[in-house]
Formats: structure tokens, sequence, C-alpha cells
């Protein structure tokens, strides 16, 4: 049985696939609204259009920071399922169908000598 977090985390994550643009607009515009908030807090003396360029910078780092994971996670989670794919493809009897290192007569085989 699931519990209440597992069930709210799976359909957090079901709601951001579907919507991806909107998750990393909302990221954005918290980031921008966190900077703004902290520097105002920090330096109330600075002006509010210095304020925005950094909370602008601020934002535009986490923002592709965010994507950049977002984009590794896709990578290796579609790796991970394309490798399971090609493992199950896989002729594990490879070994069986290397010619052997001795013929019937006990000479050995050219392609297994050091010579």
């Amino acid at each position: 049985m699931e519990s209440k977090m597992e069930r709210m985390s799976s359909s957090v994550q079901s709601w951001v696939e579907e919507h991806k643009l909107a998750t990393i607009g909302g990221v954005w515009a918290a980031a921008v609204g966190g900077s703004v908030a902290y520097s105002r807090r920090r330096s109330p003396q600075r002006a509010t259009s210095l304020r925005l360029i950094h909370a602008r910078i601020h934002a535009q780092a986490l923002t592709l920071a965010v994507l950049g994971g977002a984009a590794a996670f896709h990578y290796y989670s579609s790796n991970k399922s394309r490798n399971s794919a090609a493992a199950e493809q896989l002729d594990l009897d490879f070994y069986s169908q290397l010619p052997a290192a001795t013929d019937a007569d006990g000479n050995e085989n050219e392609r297994w000598s050091w010579q």
C-alpha cells in the first residue's frame, strides 16, 4: 500500500511531466521573487532596477540549472530503458560462437596463438 507522501510525489511528478514549460516558468518567477526579497532585506538602499537586474541573473542561472537537470534526467532515464532493451536482445551464447582454441588433432588455432 502506497503512503500518502508517495502518492503526492507521484502526482506532482506526473503534473510536472505534463506541464514542463509552466513548471520552468514557475521556478523562474519564484527565483526572481526570492532574489528580490533577499536583496531588499540584505541591502535596502540598493536601487530597485539594480535589484531586478540581479534577480533576473539569479533566476536565469537557476533556470539553466533546472533545465540541465531535466535534460540529464531525461537522457539517463531514456538511456536506461534503451540499455535494458539492448540487454534483452544480447546473445548470451557469444563464447560458444568463437572458434575453438585447438582443432580436432590438438593443434593450436592461429587466432588464439601468441606467436
